[in-house]
């Protein structure tokens, strides 16, 4: 039988992310590929004891079918939450996703028409270029600085191209771990006021920050700016549960999206989670991740300082899971990346995160995921490996 596949399937590819894990099952390798929280901050035993008061005292009700906005108490907890951070969000402004995945697929069905432009950070969230290919949207991109997106080119991009959408991680971003700055969120949003184009804000990082202050999101200044969350990295990731916040208008064309794809996210998760974030000081859970996270991410920083060559630069980040390492000029983290296979450790080369090409002597490590004993170890694997392809380099 010929398979007649749709168009758009053509121009979407395998998560390059996820072909990688398949290498690191090896239990081998120290990888520090995958973008995945710690299971040791995982809340087992408060989510254990909140499913089971659920199910005994609203047992029936939560395992029915449900609003497609959500569990109204819990979007009422996420909008009081905005609110003691100073973003004052309506109830009715947010929709329960799967994921804040789900919402950037959402947001894109509602927005976008084949070949219209959505403007990335360059580089920027690997699933969020599929999303958006799948809808055979034009991609652009916009340089990052150490303290946000440059400004100057967006304003350039803004000018020049007919752009629907920008999509932005401003806080530890995935992959740089870099955090927009006060004045760039403000100068970000001075921009886009005036524009059609439809800023959608993706924070999934924001509550772990464990270095320096809390930013407001970008949204703060930008009325009409939608905005992501997930409980993904402060409760569970399989749990599957995010949100996303969005002008009345907008969240009646999301929730006509989403009830075309799923009806509503999972009930019984729902009430589970909002059970257990009443009954526990989620504050003080998170702190425990924060505290975690810093250690992980300062060994990570400490051991590239004390086992990769000269001539190799890395972000620092003040929060997230993630830390970008550029290679000299002309080196290949492609190269590298064989070559760290055969050292037992392994990474995201960073090419599969620009939209638009380049990247090639770039790299993703996620430091959220190891014991302190992988990161010192896979971090001298790793030197040793980028000493062997400058050494490949001089020699050719």
């Amino acid at each position: 039988m010929n398979k007649q596949f749709a168009d758009r399937m053509n121009n979407v590819h395998k998560s390059f992310i996820r072909e990688i894990l398949k290498v690191t099952e090896d239990p081998n390798i120290i990888s520090f590929a995958g973008g995945l929280p710690n299971p040791k901050s995982f809340p087992v035993k408060e989510v254990e004891e909140a499913v089971t008061k659920v199910l005994g005292t609203r047992g029936e009700e939560a395992l029915q079918y449900s609003t497609t906005e959500g569990y109204r108490p819990l979007r009422e907890y996420i909008a009081q939450r905005y609110l003691k951070k100073g973003l004052e969000v309506d109830t009715d402004q947010i929709l329960i996703t799967n994921g804040s995945q789900q919402g950037i697929d959402l947001t894109g069905k509602v927005f976008l028409n084949k070949g219209d432009r959505v403007l990335f950070e360059n580089p920027t969230y690997l699933a969020a270029i599929q999303s958006f290919g799948l809808l055979e949207a034009e991609f652009k991109s916009v340089p990052l600085l150490e303290d946000g997106v440059d400004t100057d080119a967006l304003i350039k991009v803004l000018d020049e191209d007919n752009i629907k959408l920008f999509y932005s991680v401003t806080n530890f971003q995935n992959p740089t771990g870099i955090t927009y700055s006060q004045e760039k969120r403000e100068k970000v949003a001075e921009i886009l006021r005036d524009r059609d184009t439809i800023f959608l804000e993706d924070n999934p990082y924001g509550e772990i920050r464990f270095l320096g202050e809390d930013l407001p999101p970008v949204k703060s200044y930008l009325e009409e700016g939608m905005l992501l969350g997930s409980f993904s990295k402060i409760v569970s990731p399989g749990m599957r549960l995010g949100w996303i916040v969005a002008p009345e208008d907008v969240m009646e064309k999301l929730v006509i999206a989403k009830q075309a794809s799923d009806l509503h996210s999972n009930y019984f998760t729902q009430r589970v989670i909002y059970q257990y974030l009443t009954d526990n000081d989620v504050d003080k859970h998170i702190e425990k991740i924060r505290e975690m996270y810093r250690n992980q991410r300062n060994l990570m920083v400490e051991m590239i300082a004390e086992h990769f060559p000269d001539g190799v630069d890395y972000t620092k980040p003040e929060g997230g899971m993630f830390l970008w390492v550029t290679l000299p000029e002309g080196l290949s983290s492609l190269e590298l990346f064989d070559l760290a296979i055969r050292e037992n450790v392994a990474f995201v080369p960073g090419k599969a995160f620009f939209c638009e090409g380049g990247g090639d002597n770039t790299l993703r490590l996620n430091f959220s995921n190891s014991s302190e004993e992988k990161i010192e170890e896979g971090m001298g694997r790793l030197g040793v490996a980028i000493g062997k392809l400058m050494n490949q380099k001089e020699h050719r």
